[in-house]
């Protein structure tokens, strides 16, 4: 029998799910909104401004999701992202590895969550290719004391960049999006000549990623719940 059929509008489930929905577009308006606020703070080199808007980005994205009926997994990857984004404000050594090490916990909750669907072979030699010709050519320009751990940290990030294929193409994007925006501080952290307002460009990356990432990983969540309540 259909769960939706054994329900009224007027029942527990009837008026919840219209005001989950506004909820979800009010908080996804507001992401979208800090966003634009931080990568205009950042193009205008207003540093506090990139203060202000940074940490309200993650915490927005997560409240959308929610509204969704996002995998605990999901929600997990995206805070241990904000965690990453708190650390990195702070222009030192132990922040950066702090920050790091935050983010690779993340990559590891998306690795658990894309679980174990097909992705083609040439993309893993692809991305195979992609990490062992980084890392070879940052090498020298890295503090010595990061070498190690930046190289164990963009093992983990290709992994996931990979893996996220599993969830369709939107994921796929988000995960070659995160790949770039990490590449993109690993060469600033090895002195390699960078773009105009390369945090820019670090930044819109990498929201973009998390964005692409989280609606990637929505679509079975919710493909499968639907199945759920029409069995």
């Amino acid at each position: 029998m259909s769960v939706v059929g054994s329900r009224t509008p007027a029942g527990p489930a009837g008026p919840a799910r219209p005001a989950a929905s506004r909820a979800g577009r009010l908080l996804l308006g507001a992401f979208a909104v800090a966003a634009a606020a931080d990568l205009g703070a950042l193009l205008a080199g207003w540093h506090l401004g990139h203060v202000i808007a940074k940490p309200l980005l993650m915490p927005l994205l997560v409240a959308h999701v929610l509204t969704r009926g996002a995998p605990r997994l999901l929600v997990a990857a995206l805070l241990f992202g904000w965690g990453g984004d708190l650390a990195l404000l702070f222009d030192a050594d132990p922040a950066f590895l702090v920050g790091m090490g935050s983010f690779a916990a993340g990559h590891v909750c998306y690795l658990v969550l894309f679980g174990r669907g097909r992705t083609g072979p040439l993309l893993a030699a692809a991305y195979a290719l992609a990490l062992t010709g980084t890392v070879a050519l940052l090498w020298d320009g890295l503090p010595s004391d990061l070498r190690v751990p930046v190289a164990g940290y963009s093992l983990l990030l290709t992994a996931m960049a990979y893996r996220a294929g599993a969830l369709g193409r939107t994921a796929a994007v988000g995960g070659a999006l995160f790949l770039l925006s990490d590449t993109l501080i690993a060469t600033g952290v090895a002195d390699w000549p960078q773009l105009p307002r390369p945090d820019f460009w670090i930044m819109a990356t990498y929201l973009a990623a998390q964005y692409l990432l989280a609606m990637g990983a929505l679509a079975p969540a919710q493909a499968y719940r639907r199945e759920v309540i029409q069995d």
